[in-house]
């Protein structure tokens, strides 16, 4: 289902680009439905080229002519952005926030005129339609507002909707997951090279294997256990393997790179 509104995106970054993308690609939304401000002329310009998208400089003209505003800037800068938009941005626009850290309660503070508002916490892997976006309500946002939001980013990947005081968990888990993940795909491929694999092969499989597990947990709906059960065999190769796992404490260490995530994002919001 298409969203019949003007949609504005005040940055026009990585982030902006997928949703726009992927927009586009599942027919949520039209080119001339879309606006883009961003400083750079030259990136304006690619994103004209590239989706045929209206481009403004003034994020306040973006804004004025938009129904829904995306803010895909910066948490350092999101005061300056908020204090361009406040005249413009009111009860009927719906503004969306992907600045991490940055608060509902400070958001709705700023903007006098009281737009709805919801906060979203996306991740990179929407650049390749693949991300998992988490999603939370603001104190005047509708079900209609959610439900377009979700449109907006189940176009690149999935949005669940979650309170905002997990949001900061959200970005632990992930918003900062796929570093995570990187760094076992790179540590998976580099154990190959050294048994022998040639190094572009090892990445290939290491990159699928994960990619392949995911898919199995996202389609089966098994628990993780059960199905790593499926294929470990006792006295096998891989029960071997899952031994100097737990010797090494990498679940432990996962959930202490959450924990600490959490935590600098907790800091970072304040």
């Amino acid at each position: 289902m298409a969203i019949d509104s003007k949609i504005a995106f005040l940055g026009g970054g990585n982030m902006a680009e997928a949703l726009i993308k992927g927009m586009l690609a599942a027919g949520v939304a039209k080119a001339d439905q879309i606006l883009v401000s961003d400083v750079s002329s030259e990136r304006l310009e690619l994103l004209n080229k590239t989706y045929g998208i209206v481009i403004q400089r003034s994020n306040k003209d973006a804004a004025t002519q938009a129904d829904i505003i995306l803010l895909c800037v910066k948490p350092q800068i999101i005061d300056v952005v908020l204090s361009k938009i406040e005249l413009v941005a009111n009860h009927e626009k719906l503004v969306i926030s992907i600045a991490a850290g940055v608060t509902i309660a400070r958001i709705e503070k700023m903007l006098t005129n009281k737009p709805r508002v919801i906060r979203v916490m996306p991740n990179t892997p929407a650049l390749v339609l693949s991300g998992a976006a988490g999603l939370a309500a603001g104190s005047t946002s509708t079900v209609s507002d959610m439900m377009t939001a979700q449109q907006i980013f189940g176009a690149v990947g999935r949005a669940v909707v979650v309170e905002e005081k997990l949001m900061d968990a959200v970005t632990g888990l992930s918003g900062s997951g796929p570093a995570y993940v990187f760094t076992i795909i790179e540590a998976l491929a580099d154990a190959g090279a050294k048994a022998g694999i040639p190094r572009e092969l090892a990445l290939e499989l290491s990159a699928q294997t994960v990619y392949g597990a995911a898919k199995m947990v996202l389609e089966t709906h098994e628990q993780p256990g059960r199905l790593r059960e499926k294929v470990t065999s006792p006295g096998g190769t891989t029960i071997e393997g899952l031994h100097m796992l737990e010797k090494g404490k990498l679940r432990e260490t996962l959930m202490n790179a959450v924990a600490a995530a959490t935590a600098r994002s907790r800091e970072l919001g304040k």
